[in-house]
């Protein structure tokens, strides 16, 4: 038999900065070396390969092996839910430098929640798409009672709308390829910056792929969640979802 979940065991593993750096690293998706993650994370290789074999060992981190080395990722994008939420109810670091301020403010405006589109552009995105027809649901996608915070929303009045395969199409996302994946087509989140939907789940990703690949977005140096809008961009979105760049949600 088993008792209740041990949550204090895995919030434990929450209690250290520098632990919370290396999940950080890892939030946008990508598998990185050991070496990375200790650059990243400020950190030794000896005190980076502590934290990995505890996070590993409590099933937050997955490593896979090409050739002689070996790469961590997250688990899944439920680990990165949870840095999201553990987000919203945490406090601001204090900014002490411009450095940081201009950091703070590009996650805000730009970033991957794990593999999709968040932050002003992400819910921007989501917005149009409404506004296009290539999805249906509520026109405001703000935060309704009910709604848990900056999490997914596994009960959501989004489907997809009359002109989804053309919307979507003119983005460069074929909709019946991504349809074909194991994984839900449709999921959203709830922007812990921005306290509104963004589009999550296969779909979400393969906007946000797209938007890589077509250098509509790239990311920036020094903080690698955080995604800049490039002039190609701009003119992609106002194109393709009628969004200008100097839409409140992209400034």
């Amino acid at each position: 038999m088993q008792g209740d979940a041990d949550i204090a065991r895995t919030a434990a593993l929450f209690a250290d900065p520098a632990r919370v750096r290396v999940l950080l690293a890892l939030a946008d998706g990508r598998a990185l070396a050991a070496s990375v993650l200790a650059a990243e994370a400020r950190l030794s290789a000896q005190g980076v390969s502590a934290h990995l074999a505890k996070l590993r060992t409590a099933g937050l981190v997955v490593a896979e092996k090409s050739g002689r080395h070996r790469f961590y990722r997250l688990a899944g994008p439920d680990t990165a839910e949870l840095l999201e939420t553990l987000a919203r109810y945490s406090p601001s670091h204090p900014v002490t430098s411009l450095r940081e301020g201009t950091r703070a403010e590009a996650l805000r405006t730009a970033r991957t929640c794990y593999d999709h589109l968040a932050g002003r552009l992400g819910v921007a995105v989501t917005a149009a798409l409404l506004a296009r027809g290539a999805l249906s649901g509520p026109a405001d996608t703000r935060r309704r009672p009910g709604d848990r915070i900056s999490a997914p929303l596994h009960e959501h009045p989004y489907t997809l709308g009359p002109a989804a395969t053309p919307v979507f199409g003119s983005l460069g996302v074929d909709l019946d390829v991504v349809a074909a994946g194991r994984r839900p087509l449709l999921k959203f989140c709830l922007d812990w910056s921005e306290q509104r939907h963004h589009l999550a789940g296969a779909l979400g990703a393969a906007v946000a792929t797209r938007f890589l690949d077509a250098g509509w977005v790239t990311r920036r140096a020094h903080a690698h969640r955080a995604l800049r809008l490039t002039p190609e961009g701009a003119q992609a979105l106002e194109t393709h979802l009628g969004l200008a760049a100097c839409n409140p949600d992209l400034a």
